[in-house]
């Protein structure tokens, strides 16, 4: 296994020429093409904007004003989880013809998924700041230091978990509409949308189950809420255990590897 890892270093080169691919594709023949790249999260803020603040103008959490900000803190990054692991699922069955060259490395697909999706997360990030800049929210360099290193650890743990849903999807593809659901019930026991503190007490300890509860709660600490991120033990806490899925998953991702080409 650590052998074919190490190996991934090799094909940054190809990693990188795939992302770009992957990148032109998706907004290929589109009249806005990367700007959608701004646009989409942009939209999304404001439906959810409108939906709590207009329409159910009670169901925004009352501790967090502006709650623009504080649901973009959390959305962005949920963005970047969801779509790359329900992309990576199916990237082994659409890349087979890559599959069934002999020399080519399976497991750089669905770390592409994970990468061009970072890429679309990074490009909304201006979004975020233009927020952040208007409603004059104070950020301290301190909080700001840990930023990258909860990216790092929120690429580790879904890189471990696209690792996974890739292979198995390979021989169950019951998993593709499964994960859609999952990932439903998962970003709403997530606090994104509402405050961790607005959580009943009986279920804190459920959400602290949850390791995106941790990736939330750090990008709003760090983004949103004044005062020193206090998280940090959760957030490294959550890395290790990001480490121990990354290599679950791509442990289980190379004991299938050879079944690849004859399933796809």
């Amino acid at each position: 296994m650590f052998p074919n890892l190490a190996q991934l270093v090799r094909y940054r080169g190809l990693i990188q020429s795939l992302v770009a691919r992957e990148l032109k594709a998706r907004y290929r023949g589109s009249v806005l093409g990367f700007f959608w790249s701004f646009v989409n999260p942009l939209l999304l803020l404001l439906v959810y904007t409108f939906v709590f603040s207009v329409v159910l103008p009670g169901g925004a959490p009352p501790d967090v004003r502006p709650y623009s900000v504080f649901l973009f803190a959390g959305l962005l990054p949920w963005t970047w989880f969801s779509t790359s692991l329900i992309e990576a699922a199916n990237s082994l069955i659409a890349g087979g013809n890559l599959i069934k060259k002999v020399l080519f490395p399976a497991e750089v697909l669905p770390t592409v998924s994970v990468l061009a999706n970072l890429v679309h997360f990074c490009l909304g990030l201006p979004i975020l700041a233009l927020f952040i800049i208007y409603y004059r929210i104070p950020l301290s360099l301190t909080e700001l230091a840990w930023f990258p290193i909860v990216i790092l650890v929120q690429l580790t743990l879904t890189l471990g978990l696209a690792y996974l849903v890739a292979a198995l999807t390979v021989h169950f593809r019951d998993i593709k509409d499964i994960l859609v659901n999952l990932l439903t019930l998962w970003f709403f026991t997530t606090p994104i949308i509402y405050s961790m503190n607005d959580a009943p007490k009986g279920a804190r300890r459920f959400l602290n189950l949850n390791p995106f509860t941790h990736l939330a709660i750090s990008y709003q600490e760090i983004l949103f809420y004044r005062g020193p991120y206090g998280h940090w033990k959760w957030l490294l806490a959550l890395w290790a255990a990001s480490i121990l899925v990354f290599l679950f998953g791509y442990f289980v991702f190379d004991r299938l590897r050879d079944s690849f080409a004859e399933e796809v």
